[in-house]
């Protein structure tokens, strides 16, 4: 068998580097050959993570063809999200947390799906089933995905398995989860050194409403008020990208992940408006509406407003 290379998806964030780094170390204690690389650069919190654990940054790829024959998925497996050549590569295994999507494979193989809050608390299991030690870098890189995506085990998409390997990573890494947990969030917080547009359209997706499209975006921030000192400059560009992409409105949710609470910012259709004050029980006040424990999107902010259409 060729070197296997291992990956998560495009975009990547913390979870996705970072389950590249343990499965590619799990596979070659097993005494399989294999290499982690990343299928595009990666942002400020991830970059904290590697430095913490004395990580070296993964080089990135678009095809892997011309290198190997085979490959392993982590946290994907949705072709759209894959690397360019997918339908070229053999693909070994799959160790994921989303949904399954248009994954086909002409041969078998492994695929590992759990409904966790992370793709690391499913290798943790299977680093376990083989009897793996894991080191301290890669369960300080393991934990790091868990904090990431549970947003410190606060994320309505947290599970109990999650805290009981989070915790069990904790100590395998020697560090305290709530003090390094706040701080690796903290690192990817940075809304001052974006502009408007990156912080009304960083996160942002379209969704039909009433039969008209409407943009919701997310960021997440230590303070809201980060975000709030620039409301006006904000609700400018968001209101700009309404007139220019004919959208009903645009609604941008500033989640404060310390808090789990959000302040939703609203430009757009007078009726839209009204169906928003429904789907959250508040008031519209200066374009902006409190959202008291909403943290989640996907299962927080998109489904109250859509039963309300």
């Amino acid at each position: 068998m060729d070197k296997i290379l291992v990956f998560g998806h495009q975009n990547p964030d913390t979870d996705a580097i970072t389950s590249a780094i343990s499965y590619a170390y799990l596979l070659n204690q097993k005494g399989l050959e294999a290499e982690a690389v990343a299928l595009g650069e990666f942002g400020d919190e991830t970059a904290f993570a590697l430095k913490s654990f004395d990580q070296e940054p993964l080089r990135v790829i678009e095809t892997a063809a011309s290198e190997t024959t085979t490959i392993a998925l982590v946290d994907h497996n949705e072709s759209q999200q894959s690397v360019a050549d997918l339908k070229d590569l053999e693909v070994y295994s799959v160790v994921d947390h989303h949904k399954i999507g248009d994954f086909t494979s002409p041969a078998p193989l492994s695929f590992l799906t759990k409904p966790y809050g992370c793709t690391q608390t499913i290798l943790f299991e299977l680093f376990q089933q083989e009897g793996i030690e894991i080191p301290k870098n890669i369960a300080g890189l393991m934990l790091s995905a868990i904090i990431s995506d549970t947003l410190l085990f606060k994320s309505p998409t947290t599970t109990e398995q999650d805290k009981i390997v989070g915790e069990k990573l904790a100590a395998i890494a020697e560090v305290d989860i709530e003090t390094y947990g706040l701080d690796l969030l903290k690192s990817g917080t940075n809304v001052d050194a974006k502009s408007a547009t990156e912080i009304a359209e960083g996160d942002a997706k379209s969704f039909e409403m009433g039969g008209k499209p409407v943009r919701i975006g997310q960021i997440n921030v230590v303070d809201v008020d980060d975000v709030l000192k620039r409301k006006e400059e904000v609700l400018s560009t968001m209101q700009d990208l309404v007139t220019d992409n004919d959208y009903s409105a645009f609604f941008l949710v500033v989640t404060n992940i310390l808090t789990s609470d959000s302040e939703g910012l609203v430009v757009g259709s007078e009726d839209f408006i009204q169906h928003a004050e429904q789907a959250f029980a508040g008031k519209v006040t200066d374009n902006q509406i409190a959202l008291p424990g909403v943290v989640s999107r996907k299962k927080q902010v998109v489904p109250p407003l859509e039963k309300t259409f």
